[in-house]
């Protein structure tokens, strides 16, 4: 069964969506922490404990959930002085290259790896002291972002092999 092509692009623009509304819900919470933390500290005369905590795992999840939607927007960081003066087939062949790459480290070291992180962390029961919530579940989000980035490889990949110019390619 063949999927319609309006249901990709429909489901690919739900998908960013989402992370752009996570991304933001993140970071309103991160700056609520971080100035509760700072105006506990200054005007009551003592911070409170769990800020510190919570603007940890916060800053960990906006940065792979970030990273996800800068992949998936073709935000991300690329060095690509030496591709742009290749012909644009050796470019088209670079950049598959370069996102299967990018898909396979994501699938090993995010989601295998981080699955594993996740999972082992619960196994041993730490929990962390302020928030008295098992360690492990502040991991959650390494397998989840992991998931994001091979599925926008895949993406990515995709629209190569259909011979589009993908957008924000800065080689020209």
């Amino acid at each position: 069964m063949k999927i319609p092509f309006f249901i990709l692009v429909t489901m690919r623009q739900a998908v960013v969506k989402l992370l752009h509304g996570a991304v933001i819900l993140i970071m309103a919470a991160l700056v609520l922490d971080v100035l509760w933390g700072v105006f506990s500290r200054y005007a009551i005369g003592h911070q409170t404990n769990w800020t510190e905590e919570v603007a940890t795992i916060l800053l960990m999840w906006i940065s792979l959930l970030g990273g996800g939607l800068a992949y998936a927007e073709k935000g991300h960081l690329g060095v690509d002085y030496f591709t742009g003066k290749l012909v644009p087939s050796a470019q088209r062949l670079n950049d598959i290259i370069v996102h299967l790459i990018v898909g396979l480290f994501a699938a090993a070291s995010m989601v295998y790896g981080g699955w594993l992180l996740f999972s082992r962390t619960l196994q041993a029961g730490q929990t962390l002291p302020a928030l008295q919530i098992q360690a492990g579940y502040k991991y959650i989000i390494v397998p989840i972002s992991g998931c994001f980035m091979v599925l926008f490889a895949i993406e990515h990949i995709a629209e190569l092999l259909a011979g589009k110019k993908p957008e924000g390619a800065s080689h020209d």
